[in-house]
C-alpha cells in the first residue's frame, strides 16, 4: 500500500513539474541533454572505431585477430565496471536531480578521453601502456554507466505524454549520433592522414576532441530543466531497499537489455571489423559502409518512436525480438563474404532497422516502469548490468569464435539471446498502461 501511494505521489509531482515548463523550454531541455547524450556517446564509441588504428601501439606482438582480441577485452572492461556507475550515478541523479548527474557524468568522460589522447604507447612504457588504457576505459565505462540511466530518465520526463515516444527516442538518436561523430571523425582523418601517420600519432586527435567538447558541455547545461525535484526529497530516493520493491521491472529491463545489448554491439562496433577481418574489405570502404548504415539507424529513431506512442513499447518490442530471432543468421552469413560495400550497406541497414524497434524505446520503456524516486537508478543499473555482461562481451565472444575456428556460432548465440528476450516481452505488460511518469 505504501509502495503504490509513494507512485502515485511521484505521478503527482512529475505531472507538476512538466506543466511548469512551457513547450520552448521543454524543447530545449530535450535539445541540451541530447546533445549532452551525443558527446558522452562519441567519446565512448571513438575508442571502438579508432581501435584497427591504435591496436598495434598498444599490443605490438601478434597478428590483428589477437591485437584485436586485447583491445575489445580492454573494451569489454569498460562495460564491467558499467552497473557500478549505474549504482553511483542513479543514486545521485533520483537525490540530488537528473541535470548535475548528466553534466559530472560528461566530464568524468571528457577525463577519459583526454588521458588516452595522451597515453605513451607500449614502445614508450611497456606493459604500463595497456594498464593506463585499461583505467581509461574504466574511467569511460564507470561514466557511460550513469548517463544512461540520468539521460533516458530525463529525456522521457520531460516529453509531452502524448509524443513521449517520439521525444525520447532523441536519447538514441543522439547515442547513434555519437556513433556517427565518432566514424565521421576517423573518414576525416583518414581523408587528410596517411596511413602510417594515423597509426603512429593522428589516431589521438579524436580523443582529444572529445575531451574539448565535455568541456564545451558545462556551458550549455544552462538550458536543462530539472524534473525531479520534489521526487529527490522523498524517503528512500535512489536507495537499492527501495528499488528492488521493483522485481518485475528489472528483470525486464535486464532481460530485454541483453538481446539489445548483444545486437546493436554485434551490428555496430564489431561490424567494421567483421567486414575488414571477415569479408576481407578495406578499412575505409567498411567505414564508409557503417558511416551510411548509422545515418538511417539514426533517422529510423524518431520515426518509430512516433509510431510507439501509436501501438505501444510491448509491440515494438516484440517485432524486435521475434524478426532478429530468425535473421541474425542469415544476415551475419551474407556479410561474410560480402565484397559489394553496397550490398554490405543493405544488409547492415536491414539488421539495423530490426534493431530500432528495441533501440528508439528502449530508455522509454525502462522509464516507464519505475517510479521517479528510483527511477535513474533502476533504469541506469539494470541497464548497465545487463549491457556489461551482454553488450560489453560481445565483441570478445565474436571473435574468439573466429579465432576458435567457428565464427558461425556467434550468430546462433545472437539469435538465441533474441529468443529468450522474446518469451520476455510476450509475458510483459504495455508499460504506459502504468502510465508511471505522469
Amino acid at each position: 500500500m505504501s509502495d503504490l501511494s509513494s507512485q502515485n505521489s511521484d505521478t503527482a509531482a512529475a505531472s507538476l513539474a512538466v506543466r511548469e515548463i512551457s513547450n520552448l523550454q521543454r524543447i530545449r531541455a530535450i535539445v541540451v541533454g541530447s546533445t549532452g547524450n551525443l558527446i558522452e556517446w562519441y567519446d565512448f564509441y571513438v575508442y571502438a572505431f579508432m581501435a584497427l588504428h591504435f591496436a598495434s601501439s598498444f599490443f605490438p606482438e601478434g597478428d590483428r585477430t589477437a591485437q584485436l582480441l586485447n583491445v575489445a577485452g580492454i573494451y569489454a572492461a569498460g562495460f564491467l565496471i558499467r552497473p557500478l556507475g549505474g549504482w553511483y550515478f542513479g543514486r545521485y541523479a533520483d537525490r540530488h536531480g537528473r541535470k548535475s548527474s548528466i553534466v559530472f557524468s560528461i566530464l568524468l568522460m571528457g577525463g577519459g578521453s583526454a588521458l588516452i589522447a595522451f597515453l605513451p604507447t607500449h614502445a614508450t612504457i611497456g606493459a604500463a601502456a595497456p594498464l593506463a588504457l585499461l583505467l581509461a576505459r574504466l574511467i569511460q565505462g564507470f561514466s557511460t554507466g550513469g548517463l544512461y540511466g540520468a539521460s533516458a530518465t530525463y529525456l522521457s520526463e520531460v516529453a509531452t505524454k502524448k509524443s513521449r515516444g517520439f521525444y525520447a527516442s532523441f536519447h538514441f538518436v543522439t547515442l547513434i549520433g555519437g556513433q556517427l561523430a565518432a566514424l565521421f571523425v576517423l573518414i576525416v582523418i583518414q581523408q587528410f592522414f596517411k596511413e602510417e601517420e594515423i597509426h603512429d600519432w593522428a589516431w589521438r586527435i579524436p580523443f582529444a576532441l572529445g575531451a574539448l567538447l565535455a568541456v564545451a558541455f558545462v556551458f550549455l547545461r544552462h538550458g536543462m530543466h530539472e524534473t525531479n525535484a520534489r521526487a529527490q526529497k522523498q524517503e528512500g530516493a535512489g536507495s537499492l531497499q527501495a528499488l528492488f520493491r521493483h522485481p518485475g521491472a528489472l528483470f525486464i529491463v535486464v532481460s530485454l537489455t541483453a538481446s539489445g545489448a548483444v545486437v546493436l554491439y554485434g551490428f555496430t562496433t564489431y561490424m567494421q571489423k567483421f567486414l575488414v577481418n571477415t569479408a576481407g574489405m578495406d578499412i575505409r570502404s567498411a567505414s564508409y559502409v557503417m558511416t551510411g548504415a548509422m545515418v538511417v539507424f539514426m533517422l529510423l529513431q524518431p520515426i518509430i518512436g512516433c509510431f510507439s506512442d501509436i501501438i505501444g513499447r510491448r509491440k515494438c518490442l516484440l517485432i524486435f525480438t521475434s524478426v532478429m530471432t530468425f535473421s541474425a543468421v542469415p544476415i551475419f552469413t551474407a556479410l561474410e563474404s560480402v565484397q559489394n560495400p553496397y550490398i554490405a550497406f543493405a544488409l547492415v541497414a536491414l539488421a539495423l532497422t530490426i534493431l530500432s524497434f528495441y533501440t528508439s524505446v528502449s530508455g522509454l520503456f525502462k522509464a516507464e516502469l519505475f517510479p521517479a524516486h528510483v527511477r535513474a537508478l533502476g533504469v541506469g543499473l539494470a541497464h548497465s548490468f545487463s549491457a556489461a555482461v551482454f553488450g560489453g562481451s560481445a565483441e570478445y565472444i565474436a571473435l574468439w569464435f573466429k579465432q576458435a575456428g567457428h565464427e558461425s556460432w556467434f550468430y546462433w548465440y545472437m539469435a538465441t539471446v533474441c529468443a529468450l528476450s522474446f518469451i520476455v516481452a510476450v509475458r510483459m505488460t504495455e508499460p504506459t498502461r502504468a502510465d508511471m511518469i505522469y
